[in-house]
């Protein structure tokens, strides 16, 4: 569990500067420029593989906190149904984006509610419990900030159509096999 920690440490701690220190994350940003981007690529990218690499040590010693039922397990596949089509409305301007106003955001809070749903292990509430409550967190923190230019695809009157097609396509893929392929678990049981 001590490596999953450490991971959810880096990978959270670095996308938490702006919610801490606003100011500090500006002046670091304009003083260091591109390499700036650069350093937090390489600090969440080891925060990932260490939460990907302690999640999988930490989930086979793991103790039980609770047996999920069915209908948690169904609302968990219900509001996966959110998710993909949220994480392509981040890039795509419309009315989705518009509403959401942090579709990303959404995304995440959905993915790892749903996830907390449908495990009940001592890891899997330290990862997905961490997620949700950084996400919360960044939420709040965005309402409080002001707001930063996104690279995104242009506007266009299919955005929308697109993130819901492409999300919905993403969430078949995910139950149809790659979910199982990337994480050695069906969704589906």
């Amino acid at each position: 569990m001590t490596t999953l920690i450490l991971g959810l440490a880096l990978f959270l701690g670095v996308h938490s500067v702006a919610i801490l220190a606003p100011a500090g994350r500006d002046r670091w940003a304009t003083r260091l420029g591109p390499a700036w981007k650069g350093l937090y690529a390489v600090v969440a990218l080891a925060g990932l593989w260490l939460v990907v690499s302690g999640f999988t040590d930490a989930r086979a010693h793991a103790s039980t906190l609770y047996i999920p039922t069915a209908p948690m397990r169904a609302a968990a596949l219900l509001l996966m149904l959110v998710v993909f089509p949220s994480l392509w409305a981040s890039y795509l301007p419309g009315r989705i984006h518009a509403t959401l106003r942090h579709p990303m955001l959404v995304a995440t809070k959905a993915w790892a509610l749903a996830h907390l749903l449908a495990n009940g292990s001592s890891a899997d509430a330290v990862l997905f419990g961490s997620l949700l409550a950084w996400a919360v967190m960044e939420r709040i923190s965005l309402n409080r900030r002001p707001v930063r230019p996104l690279q995104m695809a242009p506007a266009g009157p299919y955005n929308d159509a697109i993130a819901i097609v492409a999300g919905l396509a993403t969430y078949a893929l995910f139950l149809g096999g790659v979910h199982r392929w990337l994480f050695g678990l069906s969704p589906l049981g």
